[in-house]
């Protein structure tokens, strides 16, 4: 049994050594709509999760060394049918997370494109032959996968980090243990159901849902897995880190940001609106990468926080399967609650709220809340220093690109940062000095593509880049074999 029925709502088990188990279950609400039980999924034990982790260990050999044709097949086949079936799994992501439904089929083609990607990279592993030192002796450097992968996923792309992790993981020949986040694991228990009925060999993905505090850290302390690549919270990834340096395993954790979004005098005022209002408060500001500081020079200052406040009021925050709806709700009571902290917390410390921040009520009781603005803010401020992953962003003023750059780059996070200008000079100096993995000119800081580095600097993240060709470096090991002529 891997779904059933039991008083209208589907229960939906782990997938551990192909085989559907579980009896204890957890809900999983709407934020849209708290009436709605969108199913019931397994919470693994420890024991479970231990199960899952040996069962991913006897697969590893066969799997590590099958055909790469085999692996092409299957991931091909899994993004063709997500891409069929992007509708209703795009609305089951909006039902358990909250994004809206033009966001919820967006990010399920997302990962479509990730499994289609993997698919070729399958086929393009490379090495290299070189000459050695030493007469008659040959040298081949090739790539070998890295074994046992420990994934843990967060709630914000309930479907796009989960592909992004567990794509290139079979690509390259490891076995995989899954844990999503216990407030939305129903689209990467969709992921793993595709992939086991496609035809991936018993044990080579298990999938085990549950809290933290039992599965994560049963995953952590294990001493069969190989690695551990995490994407969430920065105190979780920290405590992550410690443990996979404790067992001496290999560790890609993807945290927090406080992205700056610069905005300069020359900027276009239309084009810098527009992408400040992307970047800070769609998908309802739950990304890594929103622009949650926004940092304008004095000249266009005024003329920037009306026209964006002005827009900000339009917005339509909703239901996110009506189609009229453009912020969905927050996640889940306790987000909205950090949220709303928050926004108390900025007028404390004497930022002055000239937007949003208020809760609204719709049809359905859900967790609403109309995208905040700040203003007069300074570089000091709780609010302009933590993570607050909700639509609220606050508005430094400052006098000149210089002072604009020394404010974006005085953060503990590097992930993504942005510049909104028409000067090739000014551009071409932020791209090369930003201090963030990720640099944007005249885009939202959030919005990436699916074929190129993923990752950040300083506080934001911590070991090998993410999707792309870069995946490589983290899921496989190097090996340097030496051959005497005969």
């Amino acid at each position: 049994m891997k779904s059933t029925v039991c008083c209208n709502v589907a229960l939906h088990q782990n997938l551990i050594d192909g085989a559907w188990i579980g009896n204890r279950f957890l809900p999983n609400i709407n934020p849209s709509d708290l009436s709605e039980t969108v199913g019931e999924f397994a919470s693994a034990t420890e024991d479970e999760t231990q199960a899952a982790i040996t069962a991913a260990r006897a697969a590893f050999p066969a799997w590590s060394r099958s055909g790469i044709l085999e692996r092409s097949r299957l991931l091909r086949d899994t993004s063709q049918e997500i891409l069929r079936r992007k509708d209703e799994i795009g609305a089951l992501l909006s039902r358990e997370e909250g994004k809206t439904m033009a966001e919820g089929i967006g990010e399920t083609v997302r990962a479509a494109q990730i499994f289609e990607f993997f698919s070729g990279e399958a086929l393009r592993l490379g090495g290299e032959v070189l000459p050695s030192v030493r007469p008659g002796v040959e040298v081949q450097v090739t790539r070998e996968p890295l074994g046992v992968i420990g994934i843990i996923t967060p709630w914000n792309f309930p479907i796009a980090i989960p592909a992004w992790k567990i794509a290139p993981a079979l690509c390259y020949g490891n076995t995989v243990v899954v844990k999503p986040a216990e407030v939305a694991p129903a689209c990467t228990w969709m992921l793993a159901e595709i992939l086991h009925r496609n035809g991936l060999p018993r044990g080579v993905l298990n999938l085990v849902m549950g809290k933290g505090s039992v599965v994560g850290q049963a995953m952590l302390e294990h001493r069969e897995v190989d690695g551990i690549t995490f994407t969430g919270s920065v105190s979780t990834g920290r405590r992550v880190a410690e443990a996979c340096a404790r067992h001496m395993r290999r560790s890609q954790i993807e945290m927090g940001g406080k992205n700056p979004l610069i905005v300069l005098d020359d900027a276009d005022l239309g084009v810098a609106v527009d992408v400040a209002l992307n970047g800070s408060f769609f998908s309802t500001g739950q990304r890594c990468t929103a622009s949650s500081r926004l940092i304008v020079t004095d000249a266009i200052h005024d003329r920037f926080v009306a026209a964006l406040a002005e827009q900000m009021t339009s917005l339509r925050v909703g239901h996110a399967m009506e189609a009229t709806t453009q912020i969905g709700p927050v996640v889940d009571e306790g987000q909205l609650k950090q949220d709303l902290d928050y926004i108390s917390l900025g007028q404390t410390e004497g930022a002055r709220l000239v937007a949003g921040g208020a809760l609204v009520t719709r049809q359905t009781e859900g967790h609403f809340l109309t995208p905040a603005l700040f203003t007069d803010c300074t570089p000091t401020m709780r609010i302009m220093r933590e993570e607050i992953f909700g639509p609220v962003a606050g508005v430094i003023r400052v006098n000149d690109y210089d002072e604009a750059l020394a404010v974006a780059n005085g953060t503990e996070f590097g992930l993504s940062a942005g510049i909104c200008t028409t000067s090739l000079k000014h551009a071409s100096h932020f791209r090369r000095n930003a201090e963030a993995g990720m640099v944007m000119v005249n885009l939202p800081t959030a919005g990436v593509d699916f074929h190129v580095p993923f990752g950040g600097r300083k506080g934001s993240s911590f070991g090998p880049r993410e999707q792309g060709r870069y995946a490589v470096e983290f899921f496989t090991t190097v090996k340097t074999s030496y051959s005497s002529s005969f």
